[in-house]
């Protein structure tokens, strides 16, 4: 049986969103420097188009998936000792800190 990922899709609108949201905040800044000194005229930084390779998005989105997958393992191992057959929000909270050094 074939474990579900993440669309690699849906991972590559949430890196275009975040580069976008990226490059407005670079600009943003770039036009308040530029206000506060003279710049000349050929060094502006054009904006330039983002893309991702086929494979990084596929790994990106299988590496996300055993992210999420941990993350409810060890959620689950503490609800697990509290003898708690729900995961809640505060397993989470706990196990997230250890999860992010792990990963």
């Amino acid at each position: 049986m074939e474990e579900s990922t993440f669309d690699p899709d849906l991972i590559h609108a949430i890196f275009k969103l975040e580069w976008s949201r990226r490059s407005l905040e670079r600009e943003k800044n770039e036009s308040s420097d530029a206000m506060d000194c003279e710049v000349d005229a050929g060094t502006s930084k054009k904006s330039r188009p983002m893309s991702a390779n086929a494979n990084a998005l596929k790994l990106t989105s299988k590496l996300l998936q055993i992210f999420v997958s941990e993350a409810v393992q060890r959620a689950a191992t503490i609800a697990e000792a509290e003898g708690i057959s729900r995961i809640e929000a505060t397993h989470l909270e706990r196990i997230l800190p250890q999860l992010l050094l792990d990963f």
